[in-house]
């Protein structure tokens, strides 16, 4: 008969494997791994391509972080290093990782899924890697508004110049243009799309201020020609020219106004000279003036200036502005005397009942 087991051999296997796995947890507290990155995003504005993150909580160790940063395509299970498009984000200290292609043949391809992981390391230590979700460059990037906007106001017309937001592979994508536009406190209108990055603006009114606005939409002809609308340019106004036929009509009104004009001040100067027709007589009247020979007697009377005009004064040249001629009935004339008939006409008038 075998004897009943002890309580130690019954306890022995159960400490062996209590045993078995503390020793195994053992190699997992000695070496403690980093807390991973957070919140992590990707910035797609035109041709910029920048991953960021904000790094994981730390103790009290002031050793510096570096980080690491991966891609992969959908296609394909392996992860790359950005050396493989050009960057270099292995080893980085800050928290971002710019992708931005110096050139089209750079970069990650534009119609492409891409996925990305970022890690910190510490010397041998290294954290859980953050996955980034999966983007699409034409999907999700976004559209700014076209650059370098000039605008020339013509006839009735504004001429509007620009470049596009930034460039890309004319294989796979382009970019169509839409303008806003309306007259100042007016409708806004749109036109488009263009293609071009040269607009006219036709059938304004002219010599009225317009404001515009312009949008790209960049469109993906590689699928099925889909759309991604952009920002609108910031608000600009011009004020539109005279066409031809304005500025004769202008030249018309003008020409007729001053014609107008004038017809009205000769009429009010006109109307002035009749009404004012003594007064301004009177402005324009000379005084009267005392003849020479007169003011040299009334200077020095003794002079004998008087019998000198008498004497060179002939019948001939006394002028008078008028002569009345009087006549007297029969009875009358024997009582006036002859000398006051003399003294009154002058020297060529003839006595009273005689025949001129």
């Amino acid at each position: 008969m075998r004897p009943p087991p002890s309580l130690l051999s019954l306890l022995l296997p159960l400490l062996l494997l209590l045993g078995g796995r503390a020793a195994a947890a053992a190699p997992a507290d000695s070496r403690a791994q980093l807390p991973a990155p957070r919140n992590p995003k990707v910035h797609l504005y035109n041709a910029e391509q920048v991953l960021s993150w904000e790094p994981g909580s730390l103790s009290n160790d002031t050793r510096p972080v570096v980080y690491q940063v991966q891609f992969k395509y959908p296609s394909d299970s392996r992860w790359y290093d950005t050396r493989d498009i050009g960057v270099d984000c292995m080893n980085v200290t800050t928290t971002k990782c710019n992708f931005t292609p110096t050139s089209l043949s750079n970069g990650f391809p534009p119609h492409f899924n891409v996925s990305l992981r970022v890690r910190a390391k510490l010397e041998d230590l290294v954290s859980p890697w953050l996955s980034v979700p999966w983007f699409l460059y034409y999907w999700n990037v976004t559209v700014g508004p076209p650059e370098n906007v000039w605008v020339t106001p013509g006839e009735g017309s504004l001429i509007i110049r620009f470049s596009s937001p930034f460039d890309i592979p004319a294989s796979l994508a382009t970019f169509v243009y839409y303008v806003h536009y309306w007259e100042k406190a007016g409708i806004q209108k749109v036109k488009g799309p263009f293609r071009s990055n040269s607009i006219v603006l036709n059938d304004l009114k002219p010599l009225r201020e317009y404001c515009l606005q312009v949008k790209a939409h960049l469109v993906w002809t590689y699928y099925n020609n889909v759309s991604r609308p952009g920002h609108l340019s910031n608000i600009s106004c011009y004020e539109t020219t005279m066409d031809a036929t304005t500025k004769l009509q202008q030249v018309i009104i003008i020409a007729v106004g001053i014609f107008l004009l004038l017809l009205a001040l000769a009429g009010a100067c006109f109307f002035l000279v009749l009404k004012y027709k003594g007064l301004i007589k009177y402005w324009f009247h000379s005084p009267p003036s005392i003849p020479s020979q007169i003011e040299e007697y009334l200077k020095d009377p003794s002079q004998p200036i008087l019998e000198a005009l008498d004497k060179d004064t002939s019948p001939t040249d006394d002028a008078w502005d008028s002569v009345s001629i009087v006549s007297f009935p029969e009875k009358e004339q024997e009582d006036v005397p002859q000398s006051t008939l003399t003294q009154d006409c002058g020297p060529v008038c003839q006595p009273v009942g005689q025949e001129l």
